[in-house]
């Protein structure tokens, strides 16, 4: 097996909702209660990361792995608006703390898709009023934990939305052509979109009374072009509050890719697609320190756009296509165009067979080890996830983890993944 450079960063990555439980402030805690909602369950105790975080940094640094990314909770660090709690500072200073005395680098993600209840019932990510909200929050996490933190996420996948918008788009034009296409498979997010559209109107009056707003712009809505704007916004003043507290911090925020790829009269499509999923955040993130690369699958594109994977394209539990070769190809895509430092922080698949996870994970890392050779800024790979958890609105029933987890008891049970893997950083 080929070495990585020293201190290239190899782990697992996860976000503070689908894993710690009980998150009751979130705005998603909230949705999964409701009589309209789309998540096939709710959340409740997750996998109990947060009472069991240290157990889960052990068997991960005992693999071999030498880097966790996880995610911050805005609304444990802020449950009502400008009342910011102690204990839960705490809590994730010690899980820092924890981290460095296994000899593991933590990457943090200050929002990594829910928010709290307050902020949403404020416009959420619509509402010109966040950019402040979500800098002073990053404030606060920067002044109180910066001296821990070497590299910071401030907002994963900035472009969810946007994709969900399109995704919609295109279902709603194939319903006036009388053509009902399945939409999983085409974000890289668990969502429920088709119930979420067939849903929309008995919903409102629910999100009326709950929310005080028909429309719940949560960050995993359909984003408007303004929205979409105001969140590029809130990453540039988060940098900025970051930056004030912690100079020394490496900042960026994540996007969500595809492997774009054309065919013979695919490229206009593919071109127009990567602008929009990449090219036009570039004004606002060009100075950062590096960008979190996440990714899962391809797009090929035709002479009429997008075209659905092949009849017989092996597909995974998210009904993805099973393409590993992906994740390096944005990786290149990627460098042609951002000229600083590259961190791959997810790249995974949905599937309840630990050999074909195997299986992706070496061809994946074939791919990353390629770049490297190459010389490209790639500084290191966090896979997701650590563990099976929530994947939002789908629940429980997805894998994605390095680690199953019996939620009857929450007892852990690491994969051959998992030390796969870590051989790739011992």
């Amino acid at each position: 097996m080929k070495r990585f450079p020293e201190g290239f960063l190899i782990g697992a990555s996860t976000a503070a909702h689908q894993v710690e439980g009980n998150n009751v402030h979130s705005d998603y805690w909230t949705m999964e209660q409701m009589h309209s909602t789309s998540f096939l369950e709710p959340s409740l105790d997750a996998v109990d990361h947060y009472n069991r975080y240290e157990e889960d940094i052990r068997l991960l640094a005992e693999a071999g792995l030498n880097a966790y990314r996880f995610s911050i909770e805005w609304a444990r660090i802020e449950p009502s608006e400008g009342e910011f709690n102690e204990a839960e500072i705490l809590h994730y200073e010690k899980m820092l703390d924890f981290c460095y005395s296994l000899g593991v680098e933590p990457i943090v993600t200050l929002h990594h898709f829910t928010s709290p209840k307050w902020l949403i019932e404020k416009g959420g990510w619509e509402s010109e009023e966040t950019v402040k909200y979500f800098a002073r929050y990053c404030g606060v996490v920067a002044e109180r934990l910066g001296n821990k933190l070497n590299y910071i996420c401030t907002i994963n996948e900035a472009n969810m939305g946007l994709q969900l918008a399109a995704i919609a788009k295109r279902y709603m034009k194939d319903l006036l052509f009388g053509k009902k296409k399945q939409t999983d498979g085409k974000a890289q997010v668990g969502v429920n979109l088709q119930h979420m559209i067939d849903n929309m109107k008995i919903a409102k009056a629910e999100n009326l009374e709950v929310f005080g707003t028909e429309k719940l712009n949560s960050f995993v809505s359909s984003r408007s072009e303004e929205g979409d704007l105001l969140i590029a916004r809130a990453h540039v003043a988060a940098k900025e509050a970051i930056k004030k507290h912690a100079p020394h911090a490496k900042v960026g925020l994540t996007l969500s890719f595809h492997d774009m790829q054309p065919g013979k009269w695919g490229k206009y499509h593919a071109k127009k697609e990567w602008y929009r999923e990449f090219g036009h955040y570039l004004p606002f993130i060009k100075d950062d320190d590096f960008i979190g690369v996440q990714n899962y699958t391809r797009y090929q594109f035709g002479f009429f756009g997008q075209k659905d994977p092949a009849k017989d394209a092996p597909l995974t539990q998210m009904k993805y296509e099973y393409y590993p070769e992906a994740i390096a190809n944005v990786v290149r895509a990627v460098a042609k165009e951002f000229e600083g430092e590259i961190l791959v922080t997810e790249n995974g698949i949905a599937t309840s067979d630990d050999k074909e996870r195997c299986r992706f994970i070496e061809t994946a890392m074939a791919g990353i080890q390629k770049c490297v050779e190459d010389g490209i800024k790639l500084r290191g790979y966090c896979h997701w996830s650590l563990l099976d958890n929530f994947e939002w609105q789908k629940g429980y029933a997805i894998t994605f983890g390095l680690v199953a987890v019996d939620r009857s008891s929450q007892t852990r049970h690491p994969k051959e993944s998992l030390y796969l893997l870590g051989s790739y950083a011992k």
